[in-house]
């Protein structure tokens, strides 16, 4: 059942352990409705026995009972420290493999055709939407051990007779067919609430915390948290309604147990003994069935998160990495083809969509305009090849949260400090690096934290750099930089282009920066992408 309900096959080591869990799940309750019908037994016959004088105490023999309540006990126990244990394993696993595959496709999906999800959704859907299937791996063990433990129960129940048997059938069935289609429904819109809206807390955490100046600055931060608090409110309520739900359905379970030994008491046609023991079996048949009452409260739960994660789930596994070394290919703008080397800026007013090009050149966004490699159009080509020939510093660039050596690491394998310290160089952020306590393994915090505007584009084109694809494309590259500093980079970038011979695309505002490309194109001459 599980294998068909969770989104992607599980490894072998996990179903192992989901056998397992189902084994000692079975044993548990099994062994806790033996021992709740023997203690049962065993207090009402020592009782008869006790009140029939001392020639019956004699003959009563308590020593087997005893130990076998004492056995049936430790059974119980480490049965449910084993279904602990496996369940519990097992769904770290699941839940750790999914984690890893979702993000692995996410991380390598063509960004001209990826969902377009804001960093606080998608750790939404990466951490709380996962966790919700968590009950898949860690209850759904328990459903068949329940039914079990059900047969086990109406087996020792029978011994009361014919009529308490079924009156306990229809008991469950009755409480089987509520529990599976009551609380799902109730639970539906609460579930789908409280997913929502903690995705949108994410959402407003991310996006506050990257405002936290401007917040700061302005005194927002009083009417910042009231908006937080509210989210977060949101969230209780949803969470309010479905804790009821699921208290709701163990009060049920508590009136089925009182209606099964009353139902077991009334229609016993045994010794008092076995109406004892079948009156604490039939109660402890409807206690089986808090296993599958629980896992229909959360039903909902379940079934929001696995919908959410559907954008990720549609996403197609990456293929093997291929390491493309591809020759440098013509960069064609228009009717207009480069070769490969050419220095091109691209020229036109704010809005006019320069950025727009170099994105999509970069393989990030699908092509508005008329773009080729090497004679091919951007749109046939896979982002693998694009990725080859490509290297990008965007006008806001994203970093990591690690250090200095970890962002530049991104640019391919085997960077050695050597080679880090030469792009650094170039792009005029050595100096900087080199002052910091740990040099290149300093943290750099959330977003290159420590990190001035102008030292994160550095750091971006000293990664492009290291990259050392056929074609750099900058994106405003000397913006937020001192005049001195723009001209040692400027400087610096020319050199390293000529030893190179790499070729270059530059949107830029400002003149210096332009000063590195050796023909102009208006973006306005780029026609508009075919179809």
């Amino acid at each position: 059942m599980i294998a068909l309900r969770f989104p992607l096959p599980l490894p072998p080591r996990v179903r192992s352990r989901i056998a397992l869990g189902f084994a000692a799940a079975l044993a548990a309750g099994v062994g806790g409705l033996v021992l709740l019908a023997l203690s049962g037994w065993f207090l009402t016959a020592a009782a008869l026995a006790g009140a029939s004088g001392v020639a019956a105490i004699a003959g009563f023999n308590y020593l087997i009972p005893s130990a076998a309540i004492r056995g049936l006990a430790v059974v119980r126990t480490a049965a449910r420290y084993g279904e602990r244990l496996w369940s519990h394993e097992a769904a770290l696993h699941a839940l750790a493999g999914l984690r890893s595959t979702l993000f692995t496709r996410l991380a390598h999906a063509d960004g001209r055709s990826a969902p377009d999800l804001a960093s606080g959704d998608g750790s939404a859907r990466l951490i709380g939407d996962i966790a919700a299937l968590e009950d898949l791996v860690v209850r759904r063990p328990g459903i068949p051990a329940a039914f079990g433990t059900m047969l086990i129960g109406l087996g020792a129940v029978a011994l009361a007779g014919w009529l308490a048997a079924l009156l306990l059938v229809g008991i469950l069935a009755l409480l089987l067919a509520a529990l599976a289609t009551l609380p799902p429904r109730l639970s539906a819109a609460p579930a789908a609430a409280a997913a929502e809206a903690t995705a949108q807390l994410r959402r407003m955490l991310v996006d506050y915390a990257g405002a936290r100046n401007e917040i700061i600055t302005y005194g927002l931060a009083d009417s910042v948290t009231a908006l937080l608090v509210a989210e977060a409110d949101r969230i209780d309520d949803a969470q309010r309604q479905l804790a009821w739900i699921e208290a709701a359905s163990g009060g049920l379970l508590i009136v089925g147990s009182a209606l099964a030994a009353a139902a077991t008491l009334l229609a016993s046609a045994a010794s008092p003994p076995l109406t004892a023991l079948a009156m604490l079996a039939a109660t402890a048949s409807i206690e089986a069935v808090a296993a599958i009452a629980r896992s229909s409260a959360r039903e909902a739960a379940v079934a929001e998160g696995t919908q959410r994660l559907r954008v990720l789930l549609a996403l197609p596994a990456p293929e093997q990495d291929k390491a493309i070394v591809a020759a440098p290919l013509p960069l064609g703008l228009g009717a207009a083809d480069f070769a490969p080397g050419s220095r091109i800026a691209l020229t036109g007013p704010s809005g006019s969509g320069k950025t727009q090009v170099i994105e999509a050149l970069a393989g990030l966004r699908t092509p508005a305009h008329a773009l080729a490699l090497g004679g091919t159009p951007l749109a046939s080509l896979s982002d693998a090849e694009i990725r080859a020939q490509i290297a990008l510093a965007p006008q806001e660039p994203m970093l990591i949260a690690g250090t200095v050596a970890d962002n530049l690491r991104l640019a391919r394998p085997g960077i050695d400090p050597a080679a880090m310290e030469q792009a650094l160089r170039t792009a005029q952020l050595w100096e900087r690096i080199e002052r910091m306590p740990q040099g290149l393994e300093t943290l750099l915090g959330e977003d290159g934290g420590i990190l001035s505007g102008g030292e994160r584009k550095r750091l971006a084109l000293a990664r492009a750099l290291l990259a050392e694809r056929p074609w750099l494309l900058l994106d405003e590259p000397t913006e937020g930089l001192d005049v001195a500093t723009e001209a040692a980079l400027v400087a610096a970038l020319d050199g390293w282009l000529d030893a190179t011979g790499t070729g270059l695309l530059i949107a830029s505002h400002r003149p210096t920066p332009l000063a590195l490309a050796r023909v102009q194109v208006p973006v306005e001459g780029v026609p508009p992408a075919a179809g």
